[in-house]
């Protein structure tokens, strides 16, 4: 069986990328066969993942304009069990490209559908928007979305549209799609306002949020630019505890689901 997770958020800045690229991390470190999907123009999650594209290498624009296989544009990483589907600047187009296409919000969905069965999990990173790419990752996300959210005032701004989104989604087009946990970040144990924050999305989402907070932490901000997952670069970080906390978290949620076959 083959977990899909999307992880949104359209606020930029809110460790997003690097929620999603630690926890394939975590999880390919245990033997799990991860993807990560890098659906956002901005290709951090590629780059993080040290994926340098050579002249006519195929990226996730190739498969959505296109119509190449996904499995064409797979890259391993350097980490044993965890590939990415690259991104590149010229995806940026897709959205305006794809508004005459035909069901254009399942194209990612029906281009991952000969993959599922090589891979236990799919990570698919998204831009920090609420457009045609994220709804394309949220109606592939049969198992739920994953919402980082920064530990600062304007956290919850944006929060209630986010959820509208995904909700809208379900209704129309993806029926098994839930929210499959917040993850609070970016947190600065200095401030109460970092620690209000969380109290406040504990209380509003007290099933939802996870128990595991992921720090401030300078080598989470590092690590991308030696394109390192933490656990490579720093492993002995607070920040790298904290991934791996977050991804045991995890497991366990999903457990039940796992046990039940579905």
């Amino acid at each position: 069986m083959t977990f899909i997770f999307a992880f949104a958020n359209q606020k930029g800045g809110v460790g997003k990328t690097t929620t999603t690229v630690n926890m394939a991390a975590y999880l390919a470190a245990r033997n799990a066969r991860v993807l990560l999907i890098d659906t956002d123009p901005q290709a951090n999650a590629t780059s993080s993942l040290n994926v340098a594209l050579g002249e006519g290498d195929y990226t996730l624009y190739d498969t959505l304009i296109n119509q190449v296989p996904l499995q064409e544009t797979i890259v391993r990483t350097a980490r044993k069990n965890l590939s990415v589907v690259p991104s590149h600047a010229v995806l940026a187009g897709a959205e305006v490209e794809l508004i005459q296409v035909i069901a254009r919000e399942t194209i990612l969905k029906k281009a991952m559908a000969d993959i599922g069965q090589d891979y236990d999990f799919i990570f698919i990173d998204t831009p920090p928007s609420l457009g045609l790419l994220t709804v394309n990752a949220l109606t592939a996300a049969d198992h739920g979305v994953i919402i980082p959210i920064q530990c600062e005032y304007l956290a919850l701004e944006g929060l209630t549209q986010l959820t509208h989104t995904i909700e809208l989604v379900r209704e129309n087009l993806n029926p098994a799609l839930t929210i499959a946990g917040m993850v609070m970040t970016m947190f600065d144990y200095r401030t109460n306002l970092a620690a209000q924050v969380v109290q406040e999305v504990h209380k509003h989402f007290p099933d939802l949020a996870f128990k595991t907070i992921i720090p401030r932490n300078v080598r989470l901000s590092e690590a991308p630019s030696y394109g390192e997952d933490i656990l490579s670069f720093a492993p002995a970080s607070k920040g790298a505890q904290a991934y791996r906390n977050l991804t045991e978290e995890f497991l366990m949620r999903i457990r039940p689901k796992v046990n039940k076959g579905g």
